[in-house]
């Protein structure tokens, strides 16, 4: 083992032994280079972690549960399509008794950043051990997000998005109260990630967030219906993050995101991040129901 390797263990060993709020104030120490100020916080990335830390409020408890994601778009007026869930369970051994697609996806319900992209007849055995920890909370439990920990601890399989072997575009809108004020777009997620972000008029934005600045990729041709789409789904809200693609016919629900990269992904320079928490207007203590 490599002293990085040592140090990095050692890390995570003292992190794991933190409380919640300590740890999350460590964690964001170290990817921003700065204190947080999470009793008052001012920056879009402080009132993530405020939340994280402070907002126990029933209509945040399901939003990171896709199912229940799915499920809240398909009720709704928002005029998107949502992906046929073509089963769910904590077993991937059934998923040999189905009759699959060509091309499907497998994702665990209550965690995010993690999918498998499969095609055909799947070898379940193999299958199992891929999936192996995924029915695991890591997110409420090392990161202590709370709505993570509300999640049904399972897994769903569901159809692929399109024609193309290719996924589609994925657009993440930064929505606050019913309004979108910054666009996302992430491409070669997996031969090289880069990012950009675009006011919602599709003017491109000279800062990072984490990964190298992506392209200015075309405007796409349904961005009104995307942005008023994202409005609807995401107006019952303070803020939430609301993903959807498009496949050049169909926009699609992607889900819900009430805590962006856990508030430890830095805007540089660090003007968005500020301008962002500005429009983002938090509830009391007594309201987020944790004091």
């Amino acid at each position: 083992m490599t002293i990085r390797e040592t140090a990095e263990r050692s890390y995570r060993a003292v992190l794991d032994a933190l409380p919640v709020a300590a740890r999350r104030r460590l964690l964001y120490t170290r990817a921003h280079r700065r204190m947080p100020r999470f009793g008052h916080p001012q920056r879009f990335t402080e009132k993530v972690n405020w939340r994280i830390l402070r907002d126990r409020r029933a209509g945040l408890a399901w939003t990171c549960d896709k199912l229940a994601m799915k499920d809240y778009a398909g009720r709704s007026d928002a005029g998107v399509r949502v992906a046929r869930t073509l089963w769910s369970g904590t077993d991937v051994h059934e998923i040999a008794a189905l009759e699959l697609p060509k091309r499907w996806v497998l994702k665990p319900n209550h965690r995010s950043a993690t999918v498998h992209l499969g095609t055909g007849d799947p070898d379940v055995d193999e299958l199992a051990v891929l999936t192996e920890g995924w029915l695991r909370s890591y997110q409420a439990e090392q990161l202590g997000e709370w709505a993570y920990g509300q999640a049904r601890p399972t897994m769903l399989l569901e159809e692929w998005i399109g024609e193309s072997d290719e996924p589609p575009m994925d657009y993440k809108f930064f929505v606050f109260g019913g309004r979108v004020a910054l666009v996302q777009v992430d491409t070669s997620r997996f031969t090289g990630h880069c990012r950009r972000l675009f006011w919602p008029d599709w003017t491109p934005l000279e800062v990072t967030l984490r990964w190298p600045l992506g392209p200015e990729v075309p405007r796409p041709r349904r961005l009104e219906q995307m942005v008023a789409a994202a409005a609807a789904l995401g107006e019952p809200f303070d803020f939430m993050r609301i993903d959807l693609y498009d496949d050049g016919d169909t926009i699609w629900f992607g889900e819900t995101t009430p805590y962006p990269s856990g508030g430890l992904s830095p805007f540089d320079p660090a003007w968005l991040d500020t301008a962002l928490g500005s429009m983002w207007t938090l509830p009391d203590a007594a309201a987020a129901g944790r004091r």
